[in-house]
């Protein structure tokens, strides 16, 4: 998958509040499908749907534990969106500054 294409899952995944939820629950430690369904006024099976989500932005990692369905952060994706965050900040901060000098070079 091209870098481009995994920013793009991890924005689409961090789109959703409840996906954020799932994320903000296991940044505490990894917890079972069910534990992480349970908050939500939702059935299983739409939780089991925004944890794909997150799977497939590679943010989730999922192991089984006999029956259960155990998952945990990844949190190297969520660094890769801060890099690119943090590029994009320092790019327009420079444009912006450049511009804000020339308006002020204008009006004198």
């Amino acid at each position: 998958m091209s870098a481009a294409a995994a920013l793009d899952d991890t924005m689409l995944a961090l789109a959703d509040p409840t996906r954020r939820a799932i994320l903000s629950r296991l940044a505490a430690g990894e917890a079972r499908v069910t534990d992480l369904a349970a908050p939500f006024a939702m059935s299983l099976n739409a939780v089991s749907k925004h944890i794909r989500i997150l799977e497939r932005a590679t943010l989730v990692r999922r192991r089984r534990s006999g029956r259960e369905h155990v998952l945990s952060l990844n949190p190297a994706p969520l660094d890769e969106a801060a890099a690119w965050i943090a590029q994009q900040r320092a790019f327009w901060n420079t444009r912006l500054d450049a511009l804000e000098r020339a308006l002020a070079e204008h009006k004198d």
